[in-house]
């Protein structure tokens, strides 16, 4: 006999359910390594339950040389580079939302085409320029390519949160007088929170662990970010002291997984102006 109508759906879904659950070991099984290998001196590259805790890696890498001043770099470069990112993008996606143009189009297309760029193709004429205007080894020089290179795919996704902002608000703030930064400060930034935090997000996490950009940037061991300095923990000849490794990736990980709680509730809010605009 044919299998009946409910009887199909619950194969499909148990099928749906064993693909997810496949999914999520995939993930599961990397963040158990690095947990658990953290806590065991004796790590190694499988996953296993150490026969004892100890703290014992967290204290070898907790020093100013191995993890505090490479976590200063990573938040000095990733936290500059946010910021004028998520500024640019703002100002950059206004008038693209709020003006039509018949250059609106050719513009977006043309910093879509950025994003599709490869960071390595265009390394070598940035390199040979940050030389020429002496920004080669410098903090402040690295910030301005991070804002540079996530700049494109910033404004679009500042543009189309900005979309959904109704105009008519400006509109009356406009005739008391506001000026267009005005507007843009007081009232459309603060309406588009989660558009806001989805970008700072995005970009904070994709500078964060670059780690070709500041190779190539930086020359000064003192400088490096812990994106590069986590190469450190890979030795001659295949050595590596996992542990201590495991150790260091839960500690530079934290900024970013305290980042994504902090605005978390922003992230999944809606914007809910429907009333705002009646009358």
């Amino acid at each position: 006999m044919p299998r009946t109508l409910p009887s199909r759906r619950t194969t499909h879904r148990l099928a749906a359910d064993a693909g997810l659950l496949a999914v999520a070991a995939a993930f599961t099984l990397p963040l158990a390594w690095v947990i658990l290998s953290s806590l065991d001196t004796d790590a190694d590259l499988r996953v296993k339950v150490p026969d004892g805790v100890t703290l014992d890696n967290f204290d070898a890498v907790l020093t100013p040389e191995i993890t505090f001043t490479p976590l200063l770099n990573s938040l000095l470069l990733c936290g500059g580079g946010t910021a004028l990112t998520v500024v640019g993008a703002a100002l950059a996606a206004y008038p693209l939302s709020r003006f039509r143009s018949r250059l609106n189009r050719p513009f977006l297309l043309t910093i879509l085409f950025a994003t599709s760029l490869p960071i390595t193709a265009i390394m070598v004429p940035v390199y040979a320029l940050f030389v020429q205007v002496n920004l080669i080894d410098t903090l402040q020089g690295t910030i301005f390519f991070f804002a540079a290179s996530q700049l494109p795919f910033a404004i679009w996704l500042m543009k189309n949160f900005m979309d959904g902002v109704p105009k008519e608000l400006e509109e009356a703030a406009w005739t008391d007088g506001a000026s267009s930064l005005q507007s843009l400060v007081r009232i459309v930034l603060p309406l588009m929170g989660p558009g806001v935090a989805v970008v700072t997000v995005f970009s904070f996490v994709m500078m964060w662990g670059n780690f070709f950009v500041p190779f190539m940037l930086l020359l000064t061991p003192d400088q490096m970010p812990a994106a590069v300095s986590i190469n450190e923990f890979f030795g001659n000849r295949g050595t590596v002291v996992y542990g201590q490794l495991a150790a260091f990736s839960v500690i530079y990980s934290t900024p970013v997984i305290l980042l994504y709680v902090l605005v978390a509730r922003r992230l999944g809010g809606g914007f809910a102006l429907g009333g705002a605009v009646k009358g």
